[in-house]
């Protein structure tokens, strides 16, 4: 009886979240697989705390301004990106689709400008992840061959081809599993969040554990002017804030978690607060690991050591051999969770574009493969996209570096467009937002909502600085030229072409996106989609 009154209850809910998607302009296409703590476990994942800060601890250690700078950055960083967190998860709590802030922004504009709005942002945020993505790998593909010049006591040498090659192949991996069906994707993603956090806590307790107190810098090194040190050539301050990228490429892809709304049970709320959670915690567990890594670094200058990443050298000088590849294993787990749970949202916003008639594609990418109900093309997609970058690092090194950077700008960017227009065409007749469960009244909601915007508008300014002097093709952050040529590109092919067959986020309630669904489910589908209202489309 109780069973059965609790199958009730989840198909009760499964069907409010078809209505809610139904008043948006969509059909289901996804089953509704991901629970409250496998959305969690996604947003806790897609930020991947230990690996993305043992990646990108460098950048504010050794090429920033040193010690200090990586930890106050980082909680200046959490806390601002905590008001950009909060301010998407009220748009992903109103409008929980597939396209997530991209449906969002051309809903929350004029009809004439829904196109272009919707246009620019959805490649934008598609640049961004793509980017993520590769990024991420990338430095999987570092942190697993660094393990093994660890285990191998130097004797292996790693090269730009090593590093290339095991990023490519680990892709293919992840396209693999990302064409499984999203009930096992779902399973899978709900034990992400416990190697994620539990990981994280053990490096803090052995570190501390294993690191003699003569050996701990003071107070004084790791918040005070001992751990300031400057060789970029920029002034003190401006090289100060370059540990910024930390924790801005930490924290970024919050919208990821609304790109699987459609596959998540309750997800005006789920979606959300997984969000909300996610953001807040790895901000606290993340700065505290952060402190721990400094405070027992050791000299500075025997760092980033022969793996080349100062993280998996301060594990390996206080932990030993086995201790530190044992912890590195799962770091690295961390890191392949990043990746998966970051193709699966990238594959979904593809494919809410092209079901949007937004991709040169004539709709490929925006079809549901009928065995697994995924977007099977969409996935190799973003597959083969994520590559690409990879190989620059076979040219430049330093231009590889630019895919971090180009990450959090293009995302972050893309995420402030609609934040925007909800505030500049709030009064709009044609504009109606209905909030969602998640949502910030009055006052608060303008405060959050114009620092979240302030503060991605200057810290993409920073994020776009080459980190040294003097700037030369070697040291050049490409991030600006990338994220300028990429929105360029599309944007011209909007003008010229795109236009007259993207008129915006388009309604499906017509059509089918299942690849070779039975025609009789298409009628019934059709039918009753054709019977539900669209308010907002």
């Amino acid at each position: 009886m109780l069973r059965k009154k609790i199958g009730n209850s989840s198909r009760e809910s499964e069907i409010d979240d078809d209505a809610a998607l139904a008043e948006l302009g969509y059909k289901p296409s996804f089953r509704r697989e991901f629970t409250n703590l496998s959305t969690i476990s996604f947003a806790f994942s897609i930020m991947g705390m230990c690996s993305s800060i043992a990646t990108t601890f460098d950048t504010p250690m050794i090429y920033g301004a040193g010690p200090a700078s990586t930890v106050w950055c980082w909680i200046l960083g959490a806390t601002m990106c905590l008001t950009l967190g909060a301010s998407i998860a009220e748009l992903v709590s109103a409008f929980p689709t597939a396209g997530g802030l991209y449906s969002a922004s051309a809903m929350l504009v004029p009809h004439k400008y829904r196109a272009v709005v919707g246009f620019s942002v959805g490649w934008l945020n598609l640049l961004g992840q793509v980017s993520g993505i590769s990024s991420t790998e990338f430095g999987l593909a570092r942190m697993i061959l660094a393990a093994v010049v660890i285990g191998t006591d130097g004797a292996f040498v790693v090269t730009q081809e090593k590093i290339v090659g095991l990023m490519v192949g680990l892709l293919v991996v992840h396209g693999l599993l990302n064409s499984l069906a999203t009930k096992y994707l779902a399973r899978m993603t709900s034990g992400f969040v416990f190697v994620n956090v539990g990981t994280t806590i053990l490096i803090i307790i052995v570190l501390i554990a294993t690191t003699p107190r003569s050996d701990m810098h003071t107070a004084k090194y790791v918040f005070g002017s001992d751990g300031v040190f400057n060789s970029t050539g920029w002034p003190t301050g401006l090289a100060f804030l370059f540990g910024l990228l930390s924790v801005q490429w930490t924290m970024t892809d919050y919208d990821a978690t609304a790109h699987i709304s459609e596959e998540v049970k309750r997800a005006a709320y789920a979606a959300p607060s997984a969000i909300f959670v996610a953001v807040v915690g790895t901000g606290m567990i993340g700065w505290v690991l952060n402190i721990v890594a400094v405070l027992c670094s050791g000299p500075l200058d025997e760092l980033p050591g022969p793996s080349g990443m100062s993280f998996i050298e301060i594990m390996y000088k206080r932990m030993g051999k086995g201790g530190c590849l044992t912890l590195w294993t799962f770091v690295c787990m961390t890191a392949f969770f990043v990746v998966q749970t970051a193709l699966q949202a990238s594959a979904r916003t593809l494919y809410a574009i092209s079901r949007d008639r937004g991709l040169p594609d004539r709709g490929l990418f925006g079809t549901i493969n009928q065995r697994t109900i995924t977007p099977i093309y969409a996935v190799w997609a973003v597959t083969f996209l994520s590559a690409l970058p990879g190989f620059l690092d076979l040219a430049s090194p330093i231009a590889a570096n630019a895919i971090f950077s180009l990450t959090a700008i293009a995302l972050d960017l893309s995420y402030i467009v609609p934040i925007t227009c909800r505030r500049i065409f709030r009064n709009h007749p044609e504009v109606v937002f209905k909030p969602g469960p998640f949502y910030m009244p009055g006052l608060l909601g303008w405060v959050v909502n114009i620092n979240c915007i302030a503060w991605t508008l200057f810290i993409s300014v920073i994020l776009a600085f080459p980190t040294t002097l003097p700037t030369t093709k070697e040291t050049m952050n490409y991030s600006s030229v990338i994220f300028a040529g990429v929105l360029t590109l599309a944007l011209t092919w909007y003008y010229f072409s795109a236009h007259r067959h993207y008129h915006g986020p388009q309604s499906n309630l017509g059509r089918s996106t299942i690849e070779s669904r039975d025609s009789s489910t298409d009628k019934s589908q059709d039918s009753d989609g054709d019977a539900v209202k669209v308010q907002r489309a």
